[in-house]
């Protein structure tokens, strides 16, 4: 082997961790199959008048699942959807009660209907069938309290004290925890006046959402006064004495059951699909981490016709651009020799535009624990507005942020500037899919060229696209991802911002 000379050992020893890995030559490919040509003909096709907006759920949706598949399979990128396919599904349904079949049972005594001696005041609506012994909680409400009670498997009737007004948060705490003890159901004392019941009555009947990846939770439902205290008489207990106690929270078992039945009617049912693809690492140990690329491939579909104008909400940047650049993310770094050290993920979502939905359902159930995931970059919207610069949003939550002035500085041949969020007080850091990763502990950074004049409108349209801008933003998201999954550490939290995203502190 020749000696090296002391300027190669310099660069060598200098050179960053993305070009450790891979030679100059393998990078330099991978980067210019990142085209404006490639970039325009993606969003040609995804935000063409015959894709009707990309509606979450809507037969285009799906032809636009299924074209990112193929382009997927065509770089020999793995499937990281459901059953060895490169799809994931999840459905959306929207639901109400059905008062008729449903009702509470007290074993020996008298049946209480839905309106009439119970209500179902909204939240969470799902199928129960229960038969459990009934425990009263009572006295001055207290989270910490609430997590030592033994109420699983128990329908619990909850009678705070009227000793101190207890505010929501602290009363939801209460709430939460015991759900979180196992309890199959809880009845809180309702203090409504009867004059206003007919008016709850009615709104029980309401239409709910209801989502699959959403965990099952201890169903709330309000029992009126009279009824809990004839109750709790025939066992014994004085209401009245029971709500004026001034002592800790506790559980009393009361000695019945209640079967409880409680179930809805499906008013609409849709399914709509994320698609997902692995490129796995090289690192035998840090293959085991995971670098996310995301982008929702939905839009809104079509407006109510009006005469002479155009009602397709094509979605050209919002976000047939960020689609795009996942795309050619995906097939640059398919084209890596040796692969980068950990994994890569490329993931296009729906339902962003609903609620984001989609990248609620992929983070709820990952194809990897979420815990592997090292760092999330999101496009949403960089096709358009400034030439040469490009919010990122995120950067002071994390070392993400000191990585890409790095990476940025490293690379000025880009001419992409990199400017911080313009907009705090709209929050977009909330408001796109990276958010759905950055809540459970992921870092994530959201590139994002703005709103304009055609935002949420149909004349958001693949004509008005900059793909010369918008692969130079590829590309620079490509040498970041290239850095994060060479590194030997996995990018770190902001202490704060660590607190107030994850930990809702």
């Amino acid at each position: 082997m020749p000696r090296l000379t002391a300027v190669a050992t310099t660069f060598l020893f200098a050179a960053p961790a993305s070009l450790i890995a891979q030679d100059g030559a393998s990078v330099a490919a991978a980067v210019h199959s990142i085209t404006a040509g490639d970039v325009r003909a993606h969003i040609n096709l995804l935000a063409a008048d015959s894709m009707r907006g990309r509606a979450t759920p809507s037969p285009e949706l799906e032809q636009a699942a299924s074209y990112i598949a193929g382009q997927f399979r065509a770089f020999a990128l793995a499937p990281a959807g459901e059953r060895g396919t490169y799809l994931q599904r999840y459905r959306v349904d929207r639901v109400r009660l059905d008062t008729l079949s449903s009702g509470i049972r007290v074993e020996g005594g008298p049946t209480w209907r839905f309106g009439q001696e119970v209500l179902f005041p909204g939240g969470e609506l799902e199928d129960v069938e229960a038969r459990a012994p009934l425990v009263l909680v009572s006295g001055i409400p207290e989270a910490a309290t609430a997590e030592r009670l033994d109420v699983r498997d128990a329908i619990v009737l909850i009678v705070p004290s009227t000793r101190r007004r207890v505010p929501a948060s602290e009363a939801n705490a209460v709430i939460t925890a015991l759900r979180a003890r196992g309890a199959a159901a809880l009845l809180v004392l309702a203090l409504t006046p009867d004059s206003l019941w007919p008016e709850m009555t009615r709104r029980q009947s309401q239409v709910l959402t209801r989502r699959s990846w959403d965990p099952r939770t201890a169903p709330i439902l309000w029992v009126r006064a009279p009824v809990a205290a004839s109750l709790l008489a025939a066992q014994g207990v004085d209401l009245a004495a029971t709500r004026g106690a001034g002592h800790a929270l506790r559980a009393t078992d009361l000695g019945v059951r209640l079967s409880l039945t409680l179930r809805s009617q499906v008013v609409t049912s849709a399914s709509a699909p994320n698609v997902a693809a692995l490129l796995e690492g090289g690192d035998a140990t840090l293959k085991h981490q995971y670098v996310v690329f995301s982008a929702h491939m939905d839009h809104l579909g079509v407006q109510r016709p009006s005469t002479g104008r155009d009602s397709i909400n094509n979605g050209a940047d919002d976000n047939a651009s960020g689609t795009a650049a996942v795309l050619e993310l995906a097939e640059a770094f398919a084209k890596l020799h040796p692969r980068p050290r950990r994994s890569l993920i490329f993931l296009t979502v729906s339902g962003e535009e609903r609620g984001l939905w989609g990248s609620s359902a992929f983070t709820a159930n990952p194809p990897v624990p979420i815990g592997q995931m090292v760092a999330d970059f999101n496009l949403d919207m960089v096709g358009r507005n400034w030439k040469d610069s490009i919010v990122v949003i995120g950067r002071e939550h994390s070392d993400l942020g000191a990585t890409l002035a790095r990476v940025s500085a490293a690379h000025p041949e880009l001419r992409m500037a990199t400017i911080d969020d313009l907009w705090p007080e709209e929050r977009f850091f909330f408001r796109s899919d990276h958010y759905n990763f950055a809540r459970l502990g992921v870092p994530a950074l959201f590139f994002f060229n703005g709103v304009h004049e055609d935002y949420h409108q149909p004349g958001d349209e693949p004509v008005k696209i900059d793909a010369e801008k918008e692969a130079r933003i590829a590309r620079l998201v490509f040498y970041l991802g290239l850095e994060v999954a060479n590194a030997a550490e996995r990018p770190k939290w902001n202490p704060a911002s660590y607190r107030q995203i994850v930990e809702g502190r």
